[in-house]
C-alpha cells in the first residue's frame, strides 16, 4: 500500500438493520482508530426512507450521516477499510442490491479526485441525486465544490430531484 499526501475525504454512513445508532457510532470510532485515517467531523444524523428496487418489500428506515476524514491512504485502500468494517458489522457481500444492511459506507469524495474505474467512481456517481447523502454533506461543507460538477454541496442539495424523506434526529456521534 503506497501512502499519499494527506487529503480530505467524505464518507457516507448508513444503517437500516440491527442497532443502527450503535453501528454508526462503532463505524466512526473504528475509522478514527484506523491507521492512516483521522475523523475530523461528523454531520448531524438523519432518519431517511430506504431506497429499494421495484418489487422489493418495504424495509426499515436508515440512519444516515457523513463524516469528513483526513487520510494518507489512497482511495482503493480507504475503500478496503470501509468494506472490512461493513463485513465486521455483519454485511454480506452477496446480499441483494439495496437490501437492508447493518452498515453501509460509501466513499463520496476523495479530495478533488475524479476517477472512473471498475472498482471505484469518484465522486460517488449518484451523489447529486441522493438527498440522504447531500443533506449531511451540505451540513459539513455547504461551500465545497463537488469535483466534476462545478457546483457546491448546497447547490446540489437545492437542485436534488430526490423527494424521499430526510428527517433530523437527536443522535450525536462523538469521536476522538
Amino acid at each position: 500500500m503506497t501512502a499519499v499526501p494527506e487529503v480530505t475525504a467524505y464518507v457516507g454512513l448508513g444503517a437500516n438493520a440491527g442497532d443502527r445508532a450503535a453501528a454508526l457510532r462503532a463505524a466512526v470510532a473504528a475509522l478514527d482508530a484506523a491507521e492512516g485515517i483521522r475523523v475530523e467531523a461528523v454531520s448531524p444524523v438523519y432518519e431517511t426512507e430506504a431506497h429499494r428496487l421495484p418489487g422489493q418489500p418495504p424495509q426499515p428506515d436508515h440512519l444516515n450521516a457523513v463524516a469528513r476524514l483526513r487520510t494518507a491512504l489512497p482511495p482503493d485502500a480507504l475503500l478496503d477499510v470501509f468494506h472490512a468494517l461493513e463485513r465486521a458489522a455483519g454485511r454480506t457481500p452477496d446480499a441483494p442490491r439495496w437490501s437492508p444492511r447493518p452498515l453501509d459506507l460509501d466513499l463520496l469524495l476523495y479530495d478533488d479526485l475524479v476517477l472512473d474505474t471498475p472498482a471505484l467512481t469518484l465522486p460517488h456517481p449518484r451523489l447529486p441525486e441522493r438527498r440522504f447523502a447531500l443533506r449531511p454533506l451540505a451540513d459539513l461543507a455547504p461551500d465545497l465544490v463537488v469535483p466534476g460538477t462545478g457546483r457546491t454541496a448546497a447547490d446540489l442539495l437545492a437542485a436534488c430531484p430526490d423527494t424521499a424523506r430526510v428527517e433530523p434526529t437527536d443522535l450525536v456521534i462523538r469521536f476522538g
